[in-house]
């Protein structure tokens, strides 16, 4: 059994971890944490203790691993007190502010002989899954471009900042799980080119960004975002020597916890054939094909899978520190360049 405790009530918590997390029987949620949790909105989950005290996480013995859920900026300081008090910890995105922020905590987790990771559950998007599908099976043939869009139309979020904040950035915000999917299957890039913009001027919150991931030759991967798209481009679209993929609907997974259908509902996160992507190749006898591919079934909980296997049975983490420290420097050094809506390369 792996006891856990969360650091923070809010949405993250109680809609991205805990209704997959409850589902697992090898995992318990023995604890959550928050300064106010009096005054949190969400339903009390009956066999978890509430707490305004976070010592009682910290002096807990039976608590092995710490789920920080709070807001970026305190991140840092969690994770670092949750490791000196010997508990491992998983960390929502962006993981921490900065690189060296997150090298001193994977350091510290070194010494410690603990887990530190991101969660990256956006790694079991159904669409993400559905295109690894696609390639592996070998249909376009050589692989050379692939688009990842994540659009939306909430002009609303950008005009209400103030200034512009590296951290509060949308590329933080949005761009720490694409930039992961990207590491975590096509690996280390030769180089990264961010073009993050402010679209409503100078000073103005980043609304707007654009990475592309550079490969051996031809290889790009695209992975673009904006506040100001109407009209959605694509989820996935994937270019290769003979043929393409195009999925138009994202992941359904969020849709539905929006909507507080939760798992383990029927049809949670399960695409209908109109969210299908379609396929267009070359077969082995020079006739073109086109034909729909069922999605692959997502599951954000896999995750917590996978982390009890580091933690309880050590195996390899599925999310290291060298893939998580690569999507922090993209991250740091893009929202820095929005300063002047500039390009900034982020080399080797």
């Amino acid at each position: 059994m792996l006891t856990i405790a969360y650091i923070g009530n809010g949405k993250s918590t109680n809609r991205y971890h805990l209704p997959f997390v409850l589902l697992r029987e090898n995992i318990k949620v023995k604890t959550i944490y928050n300064p106010r949790i009096h005054h949190d909105q969400w339903a009390k989950i009956p066999g978890i203790a509430y707490t305004e005290s976070i010592e009682d996480i910290w002096e807990d013995p039976e608590i092995d691993l710490a789920v920080i859920c709070t807001p970026k900026e305190l991140h840092y300081s969690y994770a670092k007190t949750a490791l000196l008090k010997g508990k491992h910890v998983l960390v929502e995105k962006p993981f921490m502010p900065s690189y060296k922020e997150a090298f001193e905590i994977f350091t510290l987790a070194k010494e410690k002989g603990l887990i530190a990771q991101c969660y990256q559950n956006r790694r079991f998007d159904s669409d993400y899954l559905t295109a690894k599908q696609v390639i592996e099976s070998g249909k376009l043939g050589k692989l050379y471009e692939v688009e990842m869009n994540y659009d939306y139309y909430r002009p609303e979020i950008p005009r209400a900042a103030a200034c512009f904040s590296p951290l509060e950035s949308f590329l933080y915000g949005h761009g720490s799980h694409t930039a992961d999917q990207v590491i975590s299957y096509f690996g280390v890039p030769k180089n990264v080119t961010c073009d993050v913009r402010c679209l409503l001027g100078e000073n103005a919150m980043s609304d707007y960004f654009d990475l592309d991931f550079f490969y051996d030759n031809p290889l790009k991967v695209s992975v673009r975002s904006s506040y100001f798209r109407i009209k959605k481009r694509p989820s996935f679209v994937l270019y290769g020597t003979k043929g393409m993929f195009l999925k138009e609907s994202p992941d359904r997974q969020e849709e539905h916890l929006k909507l507080f259908y939760l798992p383990p509902g029927k049809d949670f996160g399960v695409d209908l054939p109109e969210h299908y992507g379609t396929l267009t190749y070359l077969d082995e006898n020079g006739v073109w094909r086109e034909e729909k591919v069922p999605t692959v079934q997502g599951d954000y909980g896999k995750v917590y899978d996978a982390l009890y296997e580091t933690a309880v049975h050590k195996a390899p983490p599925l999310i290291t520190p060298e893939q998580t420290l690569l999507a922090v420097k993209i991250m740091e050094e893009g929202s820095l360049s929005a300063r002047e809506a500039g390009v900034v390369c982020i080399g080797e």
